[in-house]
């Protein structure tokens, strides 16, 4: 059994998610195209002005899971990009394209290196198990609360190691890539292949109202129609922290699909096999964790493992949200041909979270991540420096982090009461306060 599920590991070619036109796929002709371009030692995903001549056979690993197959590169007007004295606007096309944010990016930024990303696996997972082995031999109220918040962070960073797996960014071995990510995802209880195709679509229309996956606003006929409980479940502190293992289910409100079923909404025939492995990696994960509980008792297994996963979670919600969510000017979402891959990209947000960036691998580093997520972790801060010069306003600078980033709670909190749903009509449009929810004012 063992041995089926690894060699299931592998993609077939990437699918169009979408029966209908994406919005990537416009009617202007791209001097844009993807082609893959050595590195030192290692290959990577890149964008070059030409003919794409990718005539070969050759499994592109990165090419299959960071970013769309095609992205037409909408010719952007050089207008409201915050020159002259005029007041910026975010929602304005950029004056630059995506290949020249590409072309500020140092290439050793590319390279991915299998034997530094799994350092990062063997330290985290070395860590994982010395906690747990502190607090089991303390096994004191005075440590358990401490162990909980420090194990919560750490299955965090270890879901962000099974997220670069994803993308491709973990290395250029597509199996090596797979396993990595079916042990650190299923370990706590993360469906490895069933999300990251979920994801994939994320990044592939982040930005866009409709076609988004992860925190995308409600259009308000949609809004309009939740129930009261529903809407306090997705807007009320802390139960929208809690909402990844239900998002795993049955997505979000106005999507159906399920990230374990093969015959969801969310998958194509081609992948079901991959669908299928995830889900017993995740079952097998439960029958251990199941076993577990009569062998040392289910409390003792709530403490060392029910409670940091729930911490995971919340850690999860929480940066997902604010990396898309909470800026002081509100950010755009797009309809139609005012959507592009880039300027979706370019409403994510950076945050700072203090001693946390490099726990969790500088996942808060997430603009450059957005728009080339084919980068390893451990360049995106020298990336992000080099492009910030062509982002310009664009960019918008992270507020500062103590030690820890308990400020971002109160960015939460206000974007919480007043980001609730976008108008149903506009290529352009902004959240809208529910004044009934919350007590918010419009």
């Amino acid at each position: 059994m063992a041995s089926w599920v690894l060699s299931e590991c592998g993609l077939r070619p990437l699918p169009r998610i979408y029966p209908k036109p994406q919005a990537f796929l416009n009617s202007n002709p791209s001097k844009l195209r993807l082609s893959r371009t050595d590195f030192g030692n290692g290959s990577s995903l890149c964008f070059s002005n030409g003919i794409n001549n990718n005539n070969n056979n050759e499994r592109n690993w990165a090419l299959k899971v960071s970013v769309p197959l095609r992205i037409e590169q909408v010719e952007e007007e050089i207008n409201g990009g915050g020159g002259g004295g005029e007041e910026f606007d975010p929602g304005a096309p950029p004056p630059f394209k995506l290949s020249d944010i590409k072309a500020a990016i140092p290439k050793h930024c590319w390279v991915k290196n299998p034997w530094k990303s799994m350092s990062y696996v063997v330290r985290d997972v070395a860590i994982v198990f010395g906690l747990a082995a502190v607090a089991a031999y303390f096994n004191s109220w005075v440590v358990w609360p401490l162990y909980w918040f420090a194990q919560g962070t750490m299955f965090w960073a270890l879901f962000v190691l099974g997220h670069d797996c994803g993308h491709g960014s973990f290395s250029n071995n597509h199996k090596l890539n797979s396993v990595v990510g079916h042990l650190t995802h299923s370990s706590i209880l993360v469906p490895y292949h069933g999300w990251r195709i979920s994801h994939r679509t994320h990044h592939q229309n982040h930005g866009h109202v409709e076609n988004d996956e992860s925190w995308h606003p409600l259009p308000e006929k949609i809004f309009k129609n939740l129930d009261k409980a529903t809407k306090i479940l997705r807007f009320t502190l802390p139960f929208p922290m809690l909402a990844y293992p239900f998002y795993l289910w049955s997505r979000s409100p106005g999507k159906k699909g399920s990230h374990f079923h093969p015959d969801s909404d969310l998958f194509v025939p081609n992948e079901r096999k991959d669908v299928i492995t995830s889900t017993v990696c995740w079952t097998t994960m439960v029958a251990l964790l199941v076993g577990l509980s009569f062998a040392m008792g289910p409390v003792q297994l709530l403490k060392l493992y029910g409670i940091p996963y729930l911490g995971f979670v919340m850690w999860l919600d929480f940066v997902t949200y604010l990396h898309h969510h909470g800026h002081d000017e509100k950010l755009p979402w797009y309809r139609g041909k005012e959507w592009s891959y880039l300027r979706g990209g370019l409403t994510t947000l950076d945050r700072d979270y203090g001693w946390i960036n490099n726990i969790h691998h500088d996942i808060g580093t997430h603009v450059i991540h957005h728009l080339f997520p084919q980068i390893p972790h451990y360049h995106l801060i020298e990336a992000t420096e080099a492009a910030k010069p062509v982002l310009g306003k664009y960019y918008k600078e992270p507020q500062k982090s103590g030690p820890l980033p308990f400020y971002l709670l109160g960015v939460l909190l206000r974007s919480m009461k007043k980001d609730h749903y976008v108008s149903d009509t506009g290529d352009i449009v902004y959240y809208q306060t529910d004044p009934e929810l919350n007590g918010a004012q419009k």
